[in-house]
């Protein structure tokens, strides 16, 4: 009978070290990326929706798209930024020229306030 319970618990390691294998591989899997792209259209919002929604982050360039249409700037920010807030992300402005987008597990850290003055920041 002993035999049983030392073969039980040599089982249950074994499985313990598969499950562990097994989550080390989806942790290698998960990595977060930081990615730049530019928005050079309204198409490439999917694929930059796409990138977000697998755990990465995105500095947008929106120049390109700003060279063609203000109004198409503006059309492809509302809509990256319902995105992100209806997966539970964030975004912000970095600049003039550029726009961060992050998954839900990222936050953008942001200058607190003093006596109603905002601090110099860009995001």
């Amino acid at each position: 009978m002993p035999t049983m319970g030392l073969l039980r618990k040599s089982k249950k390691a074994e499985k313990k070290k598969k499950d562990k294998a097994l989550s080390t591989e989806k942790e290698v899997e998960s990595k977060t990326y930081l990615r730049a792209m530019p928005l050079r259209d309204l198409s490439d919002l999917e694929e930059m929706k796409t990138e977000v929604k697998n755990g990465h982050v995105l500095i947008l360039r929106i120049t390109p798209l700003a060279s063609k249409s203000i109004e198409d700037v503006k059309h492809a920010v509302n809509e990256l930024y319902e995105f992100a807030e209806s997966i539970g992300g964030d975004i912000a402005r970095l600049g003039e020229e550029r726009v961060v987008i992050c998954p839900r597990h990222i936050r953008i850290w942001r200058e607190r306030r003093i006596s109603n003055k905002p601090l110099p920041t860009a995001a």
